[in-house]
Order: structure tokens, then sequence, then C-alpha cells
């Protein structure tokens, strides 16, 4: 399976708050979030892993291209305006298997939970399989608003009726997303909620996966908050 990292982004908050290095290489409990996310990946079946990165932030392509993995890994570096767009710079990457699994560079979420997600994408008949988690902890909260049985109807902005659910930025997709990605940049939509809503409107076969928890290292309070988790998902 595919797997692919966004971490395009600036990571402006943690740097006005005094952080030295680009959040991929932010460390929690002595491992880099990037490297954490390969970590996981590789023990979940990854037989490629594409990586986009900010091109101003040079230490992480310097820390990348020293890496020595059991799999492929492609490295684009491009800055870009938002998530859906650096989703768009990889979609060839993507196009070249039937199944991939996304992730935004700062999450945090328990592995085993992932294992299991991973796991029910790839054995069912889904367009996608979205993360999702009642834990809120983002200061613009993404709210998913789902029937009984978890098939996503759509994603909104404030909480509304059903919406049980907030995104937690990991995703599983089929090639089939990759349509409406791209119709979506031609006609100059942006961020990656907006792309999401795309899909439910394409009529895709959307459903939600809850974790218990996923937090985003967004501040430098999140980092002592992300290993207190991790350490008790131990």
């Amino acid at each position: 399976m595919l797997y692919a990292i966004l971490a395009a982004g600036e990571g402006s908050r943690l740097a006005q708050e005094g952080c030295e290095v680009p959040k991929p290489l932010v460390r929690v409990r002595g491992e880099t979030l990037i490297r954490r996310l390969i970590r996981v990946f590789i023990a979940n079946g990854a037989t490629r892993i594409v990586i986009i990165t900010n091109a101003q932030h040079e230490a992480t392509q310097t820390y990348l291209g020293n890496l020595s993995l059991p799999v492929p890994l492609d490295i684009v570096v491009q800055s870009t305006p938002s998530s859906m767009h650096s989703l768009y710079a990889i979609r060839e990457y993507l196009a070249s298997e039937e199944r991939f699994c996304l992730t935004t560079v700062d999450t945090i979420f328990p592995e085993k939970e992932f294992a299991s997600y991973v796991n029910t994408f790839n054995e069912g008949f889904l367009d996608g399989l979205m993360a999702v988690t009642t834990y809120v902890d983002d200061e613009k909260p993404l709210y998913v608003q789902t029937t009984d049985n978890l098939t996503i109807t759509n994603f909104c902005d404030t909480k509304e009726n059903r919406c049980d659910y907030v995104s937690g930025g990991i995703y599983c997709l089929t090639r089939k997303s990759l349509d409406t990605l791209s119709r979506c940049i031609a006609e100059g939509k942006s961020r990656m909620r907006n792309f999401q809503r795309q899909l439910v409107a394409d009529g895709l076969h959307l459903q939600a996966y809850p974790f218990s928890k996923i937090i985003d290292v967004d501040h430098c309070s999140d980092i002592p908050k992300a290993e207190q988790l991790i350490q008790d998902w131990l």
C-alpha cells in the first residue's frame, strides 16, 4: 500500500513560539514527527512512501535524504497554499496504486488503532475511510456528519445535527478520489475540507472510522501533551 505525508506547511505557529526546527523535525519522545509516521507506515505494509515538504525547509530535505528505508521513498519539494494543493502536487504518485493512505505530518494517534483502521480499509469496498475522533483538540475543527452506520454525509465547519465526530487528518482513499481532486483545483477551490465535501457531493462512499484520540502538534504546548498520550497508549 502506498502512504503519503503532507509536510509542505510553514509551521508558522511553532516557529513564532520559538521552535528552532521545521515542524516535521519536532521530536516527541525522542522521535521526529515525520520519522514516527514513516515507522508506523512501514509497520503497516507500506510498499512506497511519498512525502511533500516545504521548499524553505532545507533541514527537512536533508534529513529525509539521509534516511535509509526498506521501501522506496519519494520526496517532492514544493511549498503549497493548502493541504489540498499538497495532495494535488503528489497525485501522479498516488495514481500509481488503487488505494493509498495519507496524513498530515503533525498527527499523533494510537498505533494499534491505526493498524485496525488500515486493515478495515483494505478489507472493504469503500471509496474512502476517514479517521475521526470525538476528542476535539483543534482551533478550527472540521465536524463530520454521519449516519448510524458511520457513512459520511457531510463535513461541517460548525457542529451540526449528527456531527458527533471531528476529522483526524488521516485519510484512506482510492484512485477514484483523484478525479474529484483535479476538478477542485481546476475550479479554484482550496483547503482539504472543501475537497472532502466535494467527495461527498460526487457520490463517493465515505465512511468514518473512530479513533479514541488524535491530536495535531501545532503549538509548543502540544508536545508534552502528545508525549503523555503516547505514554498512555503504550
